[in-house]
């Protein structure tokens, strides 16, 4: 079968109940790049090498959708600046059916069952290894979690001195079996993590893993440092390597 782009799936507008499913090569471009950034109309136009008029029929049908909506330039009003409206929830990769040995039972009982590990790795290693075996990717949702576990935790963990802070956060990951963590701390906090309960024991895809944790330090260091921050994986199992690592810095503030 010939390779496509993922179908992505995004939030009904004004929070409707429901979803818009996203399968236009065009149009999943557009939102690809939306998703990494705001965008006037005639970037887009270069970014996806088509004509004003092909781009500008799929943008009405973006907006029309309540996916996108766009802004009147600040400084130049005759020019829009095109944004998501909606939310990114995932993408379903329509490939060849494929078993990985992740999800096998074999696989399982070696690496788990005879490991006496938690048994919510269990569970939680055995969704993601069908999700990834299915071609489903809710990374997003994953992250959200995060942010929803990571501010019920904030109190719990919160101290005024950052030390004792990182300290805590160390000790909850020790005691609830979540691995083995360090910081190093400086401009940009790094943060190491050994024995990952969320991607160890996953097939190497050469991408990050680990969106569960992403939300839990990005809501704990936003509550801590009272502003929005931005957290980054470098370093993955998944990815080959032997530990996962974060970087945390604040958030880039919008030109727009």
């Amino acid at each position: 079968m010939k390779n496509k782009k993922p179908i992505q799936i995004f939030s009904n507008f004004n929070d409707n109940l429901g979803v818009n499913v996203i399968k236009s090569p065009v149009k999943l471009t557009i939102l690809e790049m939306l998703r990494d950034s705001d965008m006037e109309f005639d970037e887009i136009v270069n970014n996806t090498g088509k004509s004003k008029s092909t781009v500008s029929v799929h943008l009405k049908g973006l907006r029309e959708s309540g996916i996108i909506s766009y802004r009147v330039h600040p400084v130049d009003n005759r020019k829009k600046i095109f944004f998501l409206n909606s939310k990114y929830l995932g993408s379903v990769n329509i490939t060849e059916p494929k078993v990985i040995k992740e999800t096998q039972v074999d696989y399982i009982v070696k690496n788990i069952v005879d490991e006496d590990a938690e048994f919510s790795t269990l569970l939680f290693h055995t969704l993601k290894s069908m999700l990834i075996q299915e071609g489903i990717n809710i990374d997003p949702i994953l992250q959200s979690t995060g942010n929803s576990i990571g501010n019920s935790i904030f109190d719990k963990l919160y101290d005024e001195d950052l030390d004792v802070f990182l300290e805590n956060i160390t000790r909850f990951w020790q005691t609830k079996g979540l691995g083995r963590i360090y910081f190093d701390v400086g401009q940009v906090i790094k943060i190491t993590t050994y024995d990952c309960f969320e991607c160890e024991l996953l097939p190497k895809t050469g991408k990050p893993a680990c969106f569960l944790d992403t939300g839990i330090f990005e809501a704990l260091f936003t509550g801590f440092f009272k502003l929005p921050v931005s957290v980054i994986e470098t370093q993955c199992y998944t990815m080959g390597d032997e530990k996962c690592v974060f970087e945390v810095e604040p958030l880039p503030v919008k030109n727009y």
